[in-house]
């Protein structure tokens, strides 16, 4: 089996559930690669977000995660990047749907509104999830800025 790579990333809101994920990905056979924070001291952010959207936009892994309190501030930074599409998902179909018709690469948090069981439901159906591609494809290759 080959292992999928996923970086991590997350502020200090979302420090408990990385550390938590990432140990329950590992025993899944995951490889994970943490890009931070490593505490819950009070931080910001796009600190974390950028190094792991630029290693998902440079094929370093196939997928990220990242967490923060509301899951928005996260998300916007990851998807400065043109080869991003970093999803809000919140719920078990919201992370489906951003896989299956937006060929989402990075899945967002909101570690203060879903409690970790559902995270890891969201996390297991975003990583499980294939692109359905069709009419769908024709609409993600407009969205990087040209």
């Amino acid at each position: 089996m080959i292992k999928i790579s996923i970086g991590i990333a997350c502020d200090h809101a979302g420090f408990d559930y990385k550390e938590k994920l990432k140990e329950y990905l590992e025993l899944e056979g995951y490889e994970v690669k943490d890009y931070g924070t490593y505490s819950n001291e009070s931080t910001d952010y796009p600190d974390y977000a950028h190094p792991v959207a630029l290693a998902v936009e440079n094929n370093k892994h196939k997928f990220g995660i990242t967490i923060c309190g509301t899951g928005n501030g996260i998300n916007m930074t990851a998807n400065k990047y043109q080869k991003i599409r970093a999803a809000l998902c919140w719920n078990v179909e919201i992370a489906e749907l951003a896989r299956l018709h937006n060929d989402a690469n990075i899945c967002s948090l909101p570690a203060r509104f879903v409690d970790y069981n559902l995270v890891k439901e969201i996390v297991n159906t975003f990583l499980n999830t294939n692109f359905e591609g069709g009419r769908h494809l024709r609409r993600i290759e407009k969205i990087p800025v040209n």
